[in-house]
């Protein structure tokens, strides 16, 4: 059976049993865990198939198991003890009697479609890659690192500045959120860059581009910053921030 079909048939078995889940559970933000850890699996599950163990495909398979673990770990612990997410309560309050099917097909398949289409730079690499590092892997090493850094520590300063009652009511707009409204975004999508950027010392890495245009067109302009901008606009202080800091990429405030 061809490669890419038994990835996909595994995927959609994955995604179905956290949608089953989300129904035991009765709360769907378990699709956010699933997104992190459904990478992982797409990761290993593809370089086992291939059986093409060498250096470049178990780092690219460990740089995307590092980040798909980390974040739905921090995910697990910002939901615990924490009534469900408000986009998924709207869903659930707006769909009424389709709230199950559309449950289904709108977060846990097309989530999944867009998981696939994302990790497809490292299903290439553990398919196709036939060489040692070069110049091009480190490269890419390098910006995943800062897309990594980014993120990691952009989602431990806002955990920490939600976690003081002392900043109850306050929006976040110190250490890397002085540069970018969202500097955990900017770091996601800049490791997938990476990823593909070490995908292009394969054959066929180039059309793995599709995976880095993806996660950047859906945080950019669909389900990522467009949301929760929306949701920050209700801030009184959220009209001068906007005004100074830069929405996605870091760069120094504007001086009013």
């Amino acid at each position: 059976m061809n490669y890419f079909l038994i990835l996909a048939g595994a995927l959609l078995i994955y995604m179905s049993f956290w949608f089953v889940l989300s129904l035991i559970k009765k709360r769907n933000d378990v699709a956010d865990v699933a997104w992190g850890l459904g990478f992982v699996l797409l990761a290993w599950l593809s370089l086992f198939i291939s059986d093409n163990f060498e250096i470049r495909t178990v780092l690219t398979t460990s740089l995307v198991s590092i980040w798909g673990l980390r974040l739905a770990y921090h995910i697990a612990k910002r939901h615990r003890g924490e009534e469900e997410d408000y986009r998924y309560l709207n869903y659930r309050r707006s769909w009424g009697k389709w709230f199950y099917i559309r449950s289904y097909l709108q977060i846990y398949l097309l989530q999944g479609f867009f998981l696939f289409l994302i990790a497809s730079p490292v299903m290439i690499i553990n398919v196709f890659s036939d060489g040692g590092l070069g110049f091009g892997d480190l490269v890419g090493l390098l910006i995943w690192g800062i897309g990594f850094s980014f993120e990691s520590i952009g989602d431990a300063q806002l955990a920490r500045f939600i976690k003081d009652p002392a900043n109850k009511g306050k929006l976040m707009m110190s250490g890397l959120w002085k540069y970018s409204r969202h500097p955990n975004y900017f770091g996601e999508v800049f490791q997938w860059w990476g990823v593909w950027v070490i995908a292009l010392s394969v054959p066929y890495g180039v059309w793995g581009i599709i995976g880095p245009i993806t996660i950047s067109y859906l945080i950019l302009k669909v389900s990522g910053i467009p949301m929760l901008e929306k949701k920050m606009a209700e801030h009184p202080d959220f009209k001068e921030y906007k005004k100074r800091v830069s929405v996605f990429f870091p760069l120094p405030p504007k001086k009013q």
